[in-house]
This record gives structure tokens, sequence and C-alpha cells, in this order.
């Protein structure tokens, strides 16, 4: 079942009618679906499909060999080409004649065992791209590497590419696809613990419970996601101690960088770099308030669900769940799980107000929506606004989203009402999100206010 990636399609087949020789470069965090994204491009194509190995350069060449005569020939064959330059020389000459897809999927084993691959491919491409129906994809998971050995200035194969994609997790709309038979809620929450990266939803099982979902998972010390935090890190970086510790930092209440720093016991100069490359692999998030671009107050948060429920919620039960008590740690979890949800509701709100925007049905038309926080002069405390986005200096629209099994009453938009105020807008457009509705009061004063948007989790869905 092939779900979503509709965007990414209708481009690859733009660059596959051209023609002409084109060159596209796919990159993203494993497990994202970019292999399944190719196979779905290529399934009715002429194409030739090679994954690299981290092997050595014989090895390599020699698979890809194999696919290359295999779709030469239909059969399988043991002749190796004598180079890597034959071979991608071979496949050139032949798309020459007719339109050819060579899909290079985990590029970087490939170009880490032969270090002159790129250069040899650009060598090819300057050769044949006139006269070429080649359509070339080079495919990785190493972001660091297809970043500053592929799309950099300094790389080899700078200036040959005609697109590239960064493919990222779904977004909710998207998730709520893969599952048919989750209740409502259920479909928020898987979304809030396993986020939209393919290959996590499919260990959902949604003729499971959420509970059943958890243990079977997070709570099974031999099951895929128990380990897989780690082990992506383990993949991605040279020191994955060090990470691990930073990300659980962020994870248990730490969001400044001299908080971040104390909890590691590492100096601030140390852990901006690691951060830096957190933020590159996309698990963590640097967020500012809404409308300031530099500033002392930005936070660091964890950017992707999966990691950030595994960091909240596995380490400190980790004893437990290795001896089998999943009952017991679920016990401990589900008491938080609500308060949890109180933040992916928040991004389910933000993904409902771009829809409005991109669909023409905004009534503000905001260039980014983020979260504020600061001073309340009128009080002198801290104040936080969920969700804010400004059209122009005359307009801006704020929301508050609410997670919670209660009704919204009347104290939650009056709060709203106020924390708008401490801006000076002309026209203002509030949002009121809740999971469960809102009291007679509520709707009462937002129907007074003339202003006011109520919206419920189960109006959210209908919008998808």
């Amino acid at each position: 079942m092939f779900i979503g990636r509709k965007r990414e399609l209708a481009s690859l087949n733009k660059l596959y009618t051209s023609d002409k020789f084109e060159f596209a470069v796919i990159y993203g965090r494993r497990r994202v679906g970019k292999t399944a994204l190719i196979n779905q491009f290529i399934r009715d194509k002429k194409a030739i499909y090679f994954m690299g190995i981290e092997s050595n350069a014989k090895q390599n060449l020699e698979n890809f060999s194999k696919n290359i005569l295999e779709y030469e020939t239909g059969l399988q064959a043991e002749t190796t080409f004598l180079s890597f330059q034959a071979a991608l020389e071979y496949v050139f000459q032949l798309s020459e004649k007719e339109r050819l897809v060579l899909a290079i999927d985990e590029y970087p084993y490939v170009a880490h065992s032969y270090k002159s691959f790129a250069s040899t491919l650009q060598l090819l491409i300057d050769q044949y791209k006139e006269h070429s129906k080649l359509m070339l994809i080079l495919c990785g998971s190493s972001m660091s590497y297809m970043e500053d050995h592929v799309l950099s200035y300094k790389a080899p194969l700078y200036g040959r590419r005609t697109a590239q994609m960064k493919i990222q997790p779904f977004d909710f709309a998207d998730t709520c696809q893969y599952f048919k038979n989750f209740s409502d809620e259920d479909k928020a929450c898987i979304y809030g613990i396993v986020g939209g990266t393919p290959q996590y939803l499919l260990q959902m099982d949604d003729k499971l419970s959420l509970e059943d979902n958890i243990k079977n998972t997070f709570l099974n010390p031999v099951s895929f996601l128990f380990e897989e935090p780690e082990n992506l890190l383990k993949q991605e970086v040279r020191e994955p101690a060090l990470y691990n510790a930073i990300i659980t930092a962020i994870a248990t209440g730490a969001s400044r960088m001299a908080e971040i720093s104390t909890k590691v016991g590492e100096d601030t100069s140390v852990c901006s770099v690691y951060m830096k490359n957190l933020i590159g692999l996309g698990l963590i998030q640097k967020e500012t308030p809404y409308g300031e671009k530099a500033s002392r107050k930005s936070i660091y948060e964890i950017a992707d669900n999966m990691f950030r429920f595994w960091y909240r919620f596995v380490p400190e039960n980790h004893s437990i769940i290795a001896r089998g008590a999943a009952d017991l740690a679920y016990g401990r979890i589900k008491p938080y799980l609500s308060d949890y949800m109180g933040k992916v509701f928040e991004e389910i709100c933000k993904e409902y107000l771009w829809k409005l925007l991109l669909c023409g049905e905004a009534p503000v038309e905001f260039h980014e929506l983020g979260r504020w926080w600061g001073t309340d002069p009128s009080t002198h405390g801290q104040s936080e606004i969920d969700i804010m986005g400004e059209q122009d200096k005359n307009c801006a629209l704020f929301g508050e989203c609410k997670w919670t099994n209660e009704k919204v009453d009347v104290g939650i938009l009056e709060k709203l009402v106020g924390r708008s105020r401490l801006f000076h807008y002309e026209k203002t457009q509030l949002y009121l999100f809740s999971k469960n509705g809102f009291t007679k009061g509520c709707m009462d004063m937002a129907d007074g206010l003339g202003n006011v948007m109520l919206v419920t989790y189960p109006d959210i869905l209908k919008s998808l």
C-alpha cells in the first residue's frame, strides 16, 4: 500500500516527461520512505535500480553490473563490468535511444567504496548530457553526506542536478490514511507517539488499542522501536553517547542552551556544535518567540514525535521494560499521555490553519505560524500564546489549543483575548481549538466578540 507523496511523484514525473537528461537528488532521514517513493515512480517505467551496500568497491560493482544486465536481458548474469566508469558509460549509451531511469539508492555507500565515483559520474554527465535521455536519481539517507558531497558547491556534481528533494515525514493528514480502524482520538495519539515516518507507522496495528500498540512496541524489549532511536544515532553520528545525553536532557525539561549544557555536563560551545547536527538530522528544532528573528529567549525542542515519546518515557522505565513488565511501565506512562499530547495537538491545529490558507479560506493570510512567549506588562509574569501568525502590521491571528476531555470554558477564551491585546493590531482573528468542544458560555462569548472561531478536533478531521 503506497500512501501520500503526490507532490513528489508529480515532480518526478514532470522531469521524466522532459525526455532530456535529468538528474534528481533525493535525500532524507532513514525510514522516511525514499526507497518506496523511487519504487513507486519507476514501477511502470524502463529503469535500472541499484542499491549500494556498506561493502567494498568490488562488491558494489558486481551488484551494479547484475542490475544493468538484468535490465538488458531480463536474466540474472554473473558478468561484471571492468570498472564503474565502464558500467555507467554503458547506461548512458543505452539512454541515447530511449528514456531510461537509473536510480542509485544509498549512494553514500557506493561513493565511500569507490572514491572516484562522483568524479567519474561528473565526467560522463558532461560528456553525454546533450544527447542523453537518461534520468539519473541519486538517493541517500546520510543527510550530511548528501548535502556536503552532492549538493554543496564544492562537490564534483555541483551544478549538474536538475532537481533535489528532501523527503520529510508525513503530516497528520497523510498519517491518518494509514489507519482506518483506529478511533479519531487514537489517530492523533498514534501520530503523537510515532510521528509521520512510514517505517514507524507500519509498526502500529489499527486492530489493537492504543495501549496495546504502546506495549507491543515501545515497552517490548524485542521490538523494532524499542532500540530504534539509539540505533539510528549510531548510524548517523560518531559519538552517539553525547547526542543521546543532549536529547535526554531536552526530553526531560531542559530547553535553553545553558540548561542543556549543565544537565549534560559539557560547555555550551560543545553542545551547540552537537545541537546543530541534531537540527540538521531533523531530530531537534530551535524555536524563538514569534516575530523575533534572534533572541536570547530561544529554546530547543525535540522535533520528531517518535524520538520525543521514546526519550520522554522509555529511559526512565528501561529497567522494568527489560524485565517484561509492560503493564507496569504503561501504568506509569498513562497519567502523562494527555499532557504529552498537548504539543502534538498544537501541530495538528497549525496544519489545519495552513490548509485553510492554501485553500483560500483563511480570514488572515499569514506568512508563517509560530508560538510566542514573553512578559505580560500588566502582570509582570510570563505569558504564552500557542499559535500566532501575522498578515501585516495591522492584522494577525492568535490561537489556543486544548487537548483535554473537558469542554473548553469561557475562562480560556478570556485569557486568549487578553493575550492578543499584548499586541496592537487593528484586526485580530482568534482561534480556540478543543478536543471535546466548548461550554455554552464560551460559545456565547465567541458569538458576542465576532472575531472568534471555535474549532473542535472532529472539525479538523472533517477538513482533512
